[in-house]
């Protein structure tokens, strides 16, 4: 009878723990369920500002390297790096490529004196706005003047259209992966504009190749900011505004408030140039996502969809431009919406 009576005791048990472990695992699937359905129905950034490789500050992780190293000091980069050959130069980094055991690397060095104050804004900005969305760096040496990053062999975003030409990267020259690395642009600027040290301004970038050479495009088809020479601080709420250099600006790819205002019978002055924030580098977004954009098929179709968010990047009075934010969820949108206009089986290879 005792052992009928326990038999009837774990009966019951199981009878109801079972019930127990399916609310649990109903429970899971609508968490899981609700996830999908909010990362499907609201925008979300692609890339999460994280340290590159998830290293602590101070530390990196490039290639099939298994743990993170800390930045290579002076003695370090004067022993393990070795200088291959000169693959760019600007007017304060000549830039190198280089080889840190058996890692391809960029090591930057100083051009002159005289711009060696923008040289240590740069890397103090590389140093500290470490993420996902800027190069990754490996060490410095403030002794030497010479920066060391990780070097990614297709260039910088000037090259984009010769690179997809090649035969080997047909498959990825698509209007999705072109306004993937439209989202891509907007998404380096949102967090230049949010960044850790406050609102920061890509004042390198007065006309479009002068732009285009400041990102990098990764092997994953990623852009990553290269160039942080020029990246002043903008509070207007602060009354912290900004000029983008001591020269007058031309042309139509600056935006309207960087222009000289006093016309063509008052000779420029910097002094008296009006300032400006980060709303100016709204006004170039349309011109270098066109050019992301290419002209491959079915880009037309996305510069349509885009017409209105672009038109409002384009406002005369820079508080009527959208945050970068705002047009970054705008490109979310048209990805989503064109996305699932197009057949099963292309989607799948989206």
């Amino acid at each position: 009878m005792e052992a009928t009576s326990q038999g009837g005791k774990k009966a019951a048990h199981h009878r109801e723990v079972r019930p127990a472990v399916v609310l649990l695992l109903a429970l899971a699937l609508m968490n899981a369920l609700l996830y999908l359905c909010l990362d499907r129905f609201f925008i979300s950034p692609r890339r999460a500002a994280v340290v590159p490789s998830h290293c602590p500050f101070g530390y990196f992780r490039i290639g099939q390297m298994k743990n993170c190293s800390p930045w290579l000091t002076c003695e370090e980069l004067r022993a393990e790096v070795r200088q291959l050959k000169r693959v760019g130069e600007g007017a304060v980094k000549r830039v190198f490529l280089s080889e840190w055991k058996e890692h391809k690397v960029a090591l930057s060095r100083l051009t002159s004196l005289q711009v060696k104050d923008d040289f240590l804004h740069g890397l103090q900005m590389l140093k500290s706005l470490q993420s996902s969305y800027v190069v990754t760096l490996l060490g410095y040496c403030e002794e030497d003047n010479t920066i060391l990053t990780e070097y990614h062999p297709l260039g910088s975003l000037s090259n984009l259209e010769e690179t997809l030409n090649l035969s080997k990267y047909q498959n990825v020259n698509t209007w999705q992966r072109r306004l993937q690395l439209a989202m891509d642009y907007v998404g380096v600027i949102n967090y230049l504009h949010s960044s850790p040290l406050g609102t920061r301004v890509m004042c390198d970038s007065n006309d479009l190749p002068k732009t285009l050479s400041q990102y990098l495009l990764t092997s994953s088809f990623s852009i990553v900011a290269n160039d942080l020479d020029a990246l002043p601080l903008a509070n207007r709420s602060a009354g912290t505004l900004v000029k983008c250099g001591r020269r007058e600006l031309r042309g139509d790819f600056v935006a309207p408030e960087q222009l000289w205002p006093y016309g063509e019978d008052t000779p420029f002055h910097d002094d008296l140039m009006p300032s400006y924030d980060e709303k100016v580098d709204i006004w170039k977004i349309p011109e270098v996502s066109s050019f992301l954009l290419g002209h491959v098929e079915g880009s037309d179709m996305v510069r349509f969809h885009l017409f209105d968010i672009h038109k409002a990047c384009k406002s005369k009075n820079p508080a009527e431009r959208p945050t970068a934010q705002e047009i970054l969820d705008a490109y979310q949108k048209v990805l989503n919406s064109l996305r699932d206009a197009v057949p099963t089986q292309t989607r799948e290879m989206l």
